[in-house]
């Protein structure tokens, strides 16, 4: 605008006045340009006529916001995390080959990582069939996922206020900028590459985020996020990549792979000491919370309305239902499924142990759920 009755400036664009004022008249090649950027953000499309949008979720907190003073290195391997977060940083909109062809048949993901593959049910589907309800899981899995890199993207918002130290901080300011790049990442890829169509979030997943949002102490809200929550998201995100039929989805898992084992390291270089100076009640309290965690993350985790999507009837999401329960039963899973359950307790599992935070006094609740202490 220019000049003090707030005439639009001639030399950029014409205008034309209505009843609310003068507004632009944008030109049409601009227009085009206007909506193909548009387009990116449309508005998503959930799994049911039925499904009201997605409502934010108002989540109380109270913590105390630690104003840090001294500047330098104290904690060098965490400096150093940080260090590596800065030069591996990527752009979603430059460093995705989005223009890639997608997959000819219409497959998102390897058909070995939907539920009710090598079933008689599945034998009896149609090929046609057998594409959307790959495309719907795909579309499941992915928001879930998408939905946890926001859980993420706020709770290291709330980190990079209650940690103590500059080391600590910087790091979490690099990861917040990480998981709004996923956040970012996924919800293109599911705008673009599958119509918009974008599942809620899962009964379990908000539980965890309740909790983790808001816990006021960095150290159970590390144990949750970083060492649980992440951990599985990157065993998640490597059996994708390497079953992706889509080379989009096959780059965005490579490289968000990449941001998450650091946020896995923040965990391991910081909870040590807490852990070791704990008392034997907070000890407990420790152990109990990560038992909290490890069963909303491995529990609950049925995609219901993606097969209410593809059509399937109340009796075949209970056929789907009782052959995923005897297919974990006899451990007869596909390869790319075995190769997630071997990363997910090799890396998961394993690292909470060693932090000491998987004891033999919860090794009842850690049966209940498949999980089995490494051997010491």
């Amino acid at each position: 605008m220019s000049g003090s009755e707030g005439f639009p400036d001639p030399g950029l664009t014409s205008a034309r006045r209505g009843p609310q004022g003068w507004s632009r008249v944008v030109p049409r090649h601009l227009r085009r340009v206007r909506r193909a950027r548009l387009k990116l953000y449309k508005r998503p499309r959930y799994h049911s006529d039925n499904l009201a949008p997605m409502k934010p979720l108002a989540i109380p907190s109270s913590f105390t916001t630690t104003f840090t003073l001294e500047y330098g290195v104290s904690e060098a391997d965490l400096r150093r995390l940080y260090e590596n977060a800065k030069r591996d940083q990527w752009n979603a909109s430059h460093d995705i080959p989005w223009s890639a062809s997608p997959s000819p048949d219409g497959r998102v993901i390897a058909d070995e990582l939907i539920d009710v593959y090598g079933s008689p049910l599945w034998e009896r589907l149609p090929e046609a069939e057998r594409v959307a309800l790959n495309r719907h899981i795909a579309a499941w899995r992915l928001s879930v996922l998408m939905h946890g890199e926001q859980g993420a993207l706020l709770a290291c918002s709330q980190m990079v206020d209650i940690v103590e130290g500059a080391d600590a901080k910087f790091f979490q300011a690099t990861q917040v900028v990480d998981e709004a790049r996923h956040n970012e990442v996924l919800s293109r890829y599911l705008t673009e590459r599958l119509d918009g169509l974008t599942y809620p979030m899962p009964a379990n997943e908000r539980d965890l985020f309740d909790s983790i949002l808001s816990e006021s102490r960095w150290y159970l809200k590390t144990i949750a996020l970083q060492l649980v929550a992440e951990t599985f998201a990157v065993a998640l995100f490597k059996m994708m990549s390497e079953s992706a039929r889509d080379p989009v989805l096959e780059a965005i898992c490579k490289r968000i792979l990449l941001d998450e084992s650091r946020h896995m390291g923040f965990g391991m270089l910081s909870l040590p000491r807490v852990v070791n100076e704990a008392s034997p009640a907070e000890r407990r309290e420790l152990e109990d919370y990560t038992c909290f965690a490890l069963e909303k993350t491995l529990t609950g985790f049925f995609p219901l309305e993606a097969y209410q999507d593809a059509g399937f009837s109340p009796r075949q999401i209970d056929e789907v239902k009782r052959y995923r329960r005897e297919t974990a039963a006899s451990n007869d899973y596909a390869p790319f499924r075995k190769y997630f359950k071997r990363d997910m307790h090799g890396s998961m599992v394993v690292n909470l142990a060693r932090l000491g935070l998987l004891t033999d006094r919860v090794r009842p609740r850690l049966e209940k759920l498949g999980v089995s202490l490494p051997a010491s």
